[in-house]
Parts: structure tokens; sequence; C-alpha cells
């Protein structure tokens, strides 16, 4: 296996029609795909996916991976996150090189970071 890239992020949500709108406005985009059973978002290139939670199946948390969303300003995108609702796990914080990282909790439960990150460009294919 040679993989290309990175392609999707999934968050599982108690409420699919509340994340939907509160992800539409943290990064000011409206959904390519709506459905009951999964609503997608293209966000850089690529995709924010949100799916109902199911006990044992798609449970909110911040336990294992935590996607990190490549921003211009860290400090500026936590504090915007904040008020939208995230509660602060991490404040933005230098990590070495240059590179801040922050991650939040998003209003359904699951972790969501943050990155600058001046030496990786998001180059699409």
């Amino acid at each position: 296996m040679k993989p290309t890239a990175l392609m999707t992020a999934i968050y599982p949500a108690p409420d699919l029609a509340a994340a939907k709108a509160w992800y539409a406005k943290v990064f000011g985009v409206e959904p390519y795909f709506d459905q009951p059973f999964y609503v997608g978002f293209d966000i850089g290139g690529w995709e924010l996916g949100l799916v109902p939670s199911e006990p044992g199946k798609h449970d909110p948390g911040r336990a294992g991976v935590t996607a990190y969303w490549g921003v211009d300003d860290a400090h500026a995108a936590h504090a915007r996150l904040v008020e939208l609702g995230a509660t602060s796990i991490e404040d933005p914080h230098d990590v070495g090189g240059d590179i801040v990282a922050a991650t939040v909790l998003d209003p359904f439960g699951n972790a969501l970071g943050i990155l600058r990150n001046p030496h990786f460009k998001h180059r699409p294919t």
C-alpha cells in the first residue's frame, strides 16, 4: 500500500444537525454531502465527516487519534473555537521549530486539534 494522502477525519455527534451547524460556522463552509447517516465538509482539500454517535460503534471522545487542522494563526483559531462553544484542552503553545499546536473539545465531546506549521504546505493533487 502506498497512501496518497490522509483523506478524512470523522467525528461522531449525538446531535448531527447541531454538529453540522457548528462545524459550518467554525470552518465557514457548508457541507458538500448531507445525509442522515453522514455529513461531509471539504476543508482545504481534506474531508471532515460527521456521523451520528452510536454507543460502542461511534462514540464521541478524546481518546485515541486527534486530527489537527492547519491554520495560519493558532492563537486566533483557538480563541474563535472557544468563543463558538469549544472547551480548551490545551492552549496554543510552541512545540518547537516555530510550530504552534492547540487542542479543544468540541461541543459534542470530540478532540479537535489546530496546528500552525510553517514547514508544511498542503499541496492538493
